[in-house]
C-alpha cells in the first residue's frame, strides 16, 4: 500500500530532504507532495500567469490564490498530513496547512520542538498525534505497515 503524504511546513531549508531520506531508510512505501518549494516561483507565480499587477498587495493576492488552489488539490489527495513547526521561521503557513488538513478530516502528524509545546496547544490537541523530530512522525508511519 503506497501512501501519499503531504508535507506542511516552511520552504526555506530542506527539512523535506530529510524526511524523504529517512523513509528511504526504513523503506517506507510513501510518495511525498507539499508546497512550492521554490521561493521566487511562489511568490511571482500569480504575475507569471495573470501578468503584472498594480501593488504588492495584488501580486501577493494573485501568488496567494494560485498557492492555495496548489495546495487544496494536494492536500485533498494526501493520505496524510505532516506539518513542521520550526524555530528559525515564521510557521504561519505551517499553522494554515495543519488547520486545513483538520478541517478536511485529514490524519495529521505535528512536529514541533519542545519550545513550542505552549502555542501549539489547540493545534495539537486537533492532531492525530504530536511528536518532536520527523523520524518520530516517520516511525508512527511505519508502525501503519507493521
Amino acid at each position: 500500500m503506497q501512501l501519499t503524504v503531504y508535507l506542511a511546513g516552511q520552504i526555506h531549508d530542506d527539512w523535506r530532504e530529510e524526511v524523504k531520506q529517512i523513509a528511504d531508510e526504513k523503506d517506507l512505501p510513501l510518495d511525498f507532495v507539499g508546497p512550492q518549494t521554490n521561493h521566487d516561483r511562489s511568490d511571482n507565480i500569480g504575475e507569471n500567469i495573470l501578468g503584472e499587477q498594480p501593488s504588492g498587495f495584488f501580486k501577493d493576492d494573485a501568488a496567494s490564490a494560485v498557492n492555495n488552489l496548489r495546495t487544496q488539490v494536494l492536500m485533498q489527495k494526501s493520505d496524510v498530513v505532516i506539518a513542521l513547526f520550526g524555530e528559525k521561521y515564521k510557521q504561519w503557513n505551517t499553522a494554515m496547512d495543519a488547520s486545513a488538513a483538520v478541517t478536511l478530516g485529514k490524519p495529521l502528524i505535528i512536529v514541533r520542538p519542545e519550545e513550542l509545546i505552549h502555542p501549539l496547544k489547540e493545534l495539537s490537541n486537533k492532531a492525530n498525534i504530536t511528536v518532536e523530530t520527523v523520524e518520530q512522525a516517520l516511525d508512527v508511519l511505519a508502525y501503519i505497515y507493521e
